[in-house]
């Protein structure tokens, strides 16, 4: 019985075998899955078994010799999908999704980004294909092959792959209720249903989405209009339109994050600069990224639309022809010149397909620039060279003008050719953390010369000055050199706290500024700047976000992976901490209604993006741009 047993199943069973001890690897050691207690541990050990008996089954139906081979390659393309699944995680702290994997066009620009992250773990994770192959070479003919699989003994082991799947969804259930209804938190679903099971989801929910547009209908917008005008906080009545007319400059810092701003290493401070511009400006010390996935390209999207980025995927991506109602659209209708300056690939991030919906004129992109081999570093021109050939073109523009520009520099994985290194590296033993200072503190001294130029050109008083972090720059994987930087560990309510991004807005003959401690993020920045130009934001669009320097703004900021920020309180991870101290709120909760606001803000704003609402939004500009 047990030799017939052995010769149907014995190689499958090694090929599930090895998989899941990798599978746990990358949970254990490499997934940040929050394992609290031994049941969880029960469940998170179980996860993989039911999805890897289903797809090596598959090998099942091939007969004699061939299934065997066919096992192998089940075994090499899941081995595949584990090391992608590795390497994406070590950077972005997140898992892949199909959106993602549909943004090919990103792939032959991240060639020092992937290069980094490639060691010889990533062959050793092929190490049990190499094993299979030796097993079939040697002995597989003689313990672990048969001419066939009887259909009895294939849907029997079948069931056993249901019956295990089934045990493993009842325990997740029972200590994560509703958990398939929480797709936003890839972590979770990780962890419960492991990593086969979450693509295999995931797969069904892009199945789902990509029916919604067509099934839409106009009537859905009532319930989300009003949920925005019940949480509209109106807008600084003094500030409204006393900058119309005005040129506007919106500065994506790559990768920049708050922590920095008055460090020093060795006694020379990282950001001089921003040390003391912040003190020209509006400061606001307390603003969080909201990015998801598309990361550069979300913080971007957020900023036009102050809609959140959806939570698979790239919008730039996954919905380029929507109607959208973005802050160039509008301004175009009061004469202004539109535009956006990215000295890379125009089709990176699929920018050249999205830019002409948002309502921008002009993409100026790496055709626009002149770059050379001594002019460029990493992801390509450097930003002093960037912000010098900027600042011509911007001579030429018509105005008023609404300008966005994009750092590149200061990108992972921190790459600065040595002339251009003007501080020394830390000494964490961390490469990517000790390397993150020279390439913040080389885009500090480009932001210099920048605003120097602007006041030469003529430009600098008649312009609005915009600047913000768009992202993290130090993953969650340097956690351990973090806390050798900060000289604290790193917790969750710290991890929050270093997704705070520098944010800043400078007026035209603004002599002094002010640090301003509210809690924001950059939802809030379209309404505040629409404001200033003396639009009417909730007229002109539907704004998740409100105006930052309205009196009765209020202090609450969602992050994508649901995260709250309050003036009073984070939380996170289903752990409530004080926002001031740290000190986690044991057994607190944040108010319902609090809750309730988060979650309904992220899934109106996925179905206005999803099921493409705006189009049958009216208002009295037409936002629709059919320029291609």
């Amino acid at each position: 019985m047990w030799k017939k047993f052995f010769k149907n199943f014995g190689f499958p069973l090694i090929a599930v075998t090895f998989l899941w001890i990798k599978a746990l690897i990358l949970n254990f050691f490499l997934f940040h899955l929050g394992i609290q207690g031994s049941f969880q541990e029960i469940i998170m050990i179980i996860s993989p078994i039911a999805s890897l008996l289903l797809f090596i089954g598959l090998g099942l139906f091939a007969k004699g010799p061939k299934r065997n081979r066919a096992i192998i390659w089940i075994s090499f393309i899941l081995s595949l999908i584990l090391v992608g699944d590795a390497m994406y995680y070590s950077f972005f702290d997140d898992f892949v999704t199909i959106p993602v994997l549909f943004m090919t066009k990103n792939f032959g620009d991240l060639g020092t980004s992937v290069k980094a992250m490639l060691s010889f773990k990533t062959i050793f994770a092929f190490s049990d294909v190499i094993l299979l192959i030796l097993i079939n070479k040697f002995w597989g003919k003689k313990f672990f092959t048969t001419e066939n699989v009887k259909g009895s003994a294939r849907s029997a082991y079948f069931l056993i792959m249901i019956a295990i799947f089934v045990l493993n969804l009842g325990m997740a259930e029972a200590d994560r209720p509703q958990l398939l209804s929480r797709s936003f938190d890839r972590e979770y679903l990780v962890k419960y249903l492991g990593i086969f099971n979450y693509h295999l989801y995931d797969i069904g929910l892009q199945a789902k989405t990509s029916t919604q547009k067509a099934l839409a209908n106009d009537s859905e917008l009532a319930g989300i209009q009003n949920f925005i005008r019940s949480n509209d906080t109106g807008v600084n009545a003094e500030l409204h339109g006393k900058y119309k007319g005005k040129n506007v400059v919106v500065i994506s810092l790559e990768s920049l994050q708050d922590f920095v701003l008055g460090m020093k290493v060795n006694g020379k401070e990282v950001t001089p600069f921003l040390n003391q511009y912040t003190k020209q400006s509006y400061f606001f010390d307390n603003f969080y990224h909201q990015t998801g996935q598309g990361k550069t390209s979300d913080a971007e999207f957020l900023i036009d639309n102050s809609l959140y980025p959806t939570d698979r995927g790239a919008v730039f991506f996954t919905n380029p022809t929507n109607t959208y109602t973005a802050t160039p659209s509008i301004l175009r209708k009061d004469g202004y010149y539109t535009s956006v300056m990215h000295a890379n690939n125009a089709s990176f991030w699929n920018r050249n397909m999205m830019y002409p919906h948002l309502g921008y004129d002009r993409f100026y992109n790496e055709k626009d620039y002149k770059i050379t081999p001594d002019t460029s570093v990493g992801w390509g021109l450097k930003d002093e060279n960037f912000f010098e050939q900027s600042v011509n073109i911007m001579k030429t523009m018509p105005q008023p003008f609404y300008n966005r520009m994009i750092t590149l520099t200061n990108h992972y994985p921190f790459e600065l050719d040595p002339k251009d290194q003007t501080i020394d590296k830390l000494n964490t033993g961390d490469a990517t953390v000790d390397n993150y200072v020279t390439t913040v503190h080389y885009l500090d001294q480009s932001l210099k010369q920048f605003i120097d130029e602007m006041k030469a050109s003529g430009l600098y008083d008649k312009t609005i000055i915009v600047m913000y972090g768009d992202h993290y720059g130090i993953s969650e994987n340097h956690n351990a050199a973090m806390s050798k930087v900060l000289g604290k560990e790193i917790t969750p309510y710290e991890h929050i706290q270093l997704q705070r991004t520098p944010f800043l807005i400078h007026f035209p003959d603004q002599k002094t500024g002010e640090t301003i401690h509210k809690v924001t993020g950059d939802i809030n920045v379209k309404p505040t700047i629409l404001n200033l130009l003396g639009e009417d934001p909730a007229k002109t669009s539907l704004n998740f976000g409100n105006d930052m320097f309205a009196p009765n703004y209020k202090q609450f900021v969602v992050l994508r992976d649901g995260t709250i920020v309050t003036d009073k309180y984070i939380y996170t991870g289903e752990k409530m901490y004080d926002r001031l101290t740290g000190k986690e709120l044991v057994g607190q909760k944040p108010p319902k209604e609090d809750l309730d606001k988060a979650q309904k803000s992220l899934k109106y704003s996925d179905d206005i993006i999803s099921k493409d609402l705006l189009r049958f939004y009216k208002i009295k500009y037409d936002v629709v741009d059919t320029k291609s």
